[in-house]
């Protein structure tokens, strides 16, 4: 799985900036904006994310002239993310490594939850960001199928719709969260 090339990494690979200073400058903005969206979603103040990059805000809309960019770069960033961790538990035992990718999905959909507001259905990095997750994560759940570690049942988008549902809802905590999702992957199980 590491040699397959995914649109959304040659995304990402062509908005990132070669030069360090640079690179560490929009690392930064991407690393600011992840938190910001989480914490007040869509809205969050451009001002606030340069501000926790500890950059000024004319280095924010050089690397992102509009906010739509911004929402498009953080999204790529955190999917290639996705395929990243498929393919680092791509070794793993087939539910082992299942699990673990779901369990980066689920902290994924916090972000995507402000980001989706932002972006439609249609748009070329949302439907490019999707084929690569699809293409990184089914062959772990169809791994855990031939296993007959996982029910055959179900499809991966199934899989996926269920644990977005149950991450989308409010929890206590994490540790309420994890556990709801750990009982409806029992039920995943075969």
């Amino acid at each position: 799985m590491t040699d397959r090339s995914f649109p959304v990494t040659e995304i990402v690979a062509s908005r990132r900036p070669h030069r360090k200073d640079a690179a560490r400058n929009y690392d930064a903005l991407l690393a600011a904006a992840r938190e910001a969206f989480a914490e007040h979603g869509a809205e969050a103040s451009l001002e606030d994310i340069a501000r926790r990059a500890g950059v000024g805000i004319g280095t924010l809309y050089r690397n992102f002239p509009s906010r739509r960019e911004l929402f498009e770069s953080v999204y790529a960033d955190e999917v290639n993310a996705l395929v990243k961790a498929a393919q680092e538990v791509a070794d793993q035992e087939p539910w082992d490594a299942l699990i673990s990718w779901l369990d980066r999905f689920s902290g994924y959909m916090v972000t995507k939850r402000a980001v989706r507001e932002a972006l439609n259905d249609e748009s070329e990095i949302f439907a490019a960001c999707r084929d690569s997750m699809y293409a990184a994560g089914g062959p772990l759940f169809e791994r855990a199928q031939a296993a007959g570690r996982a029910r055959t049942d179900m499809t991966f988008v199934e899989l996926l719709r269920m644990v977005a549902g149950i991450t989308a809802t409010t929890f206590d905590d994490d540790a309420q969260r994890d556990r709801v999702l750990s009982i409806a992957m029992d039920g995943v199980r075969a």
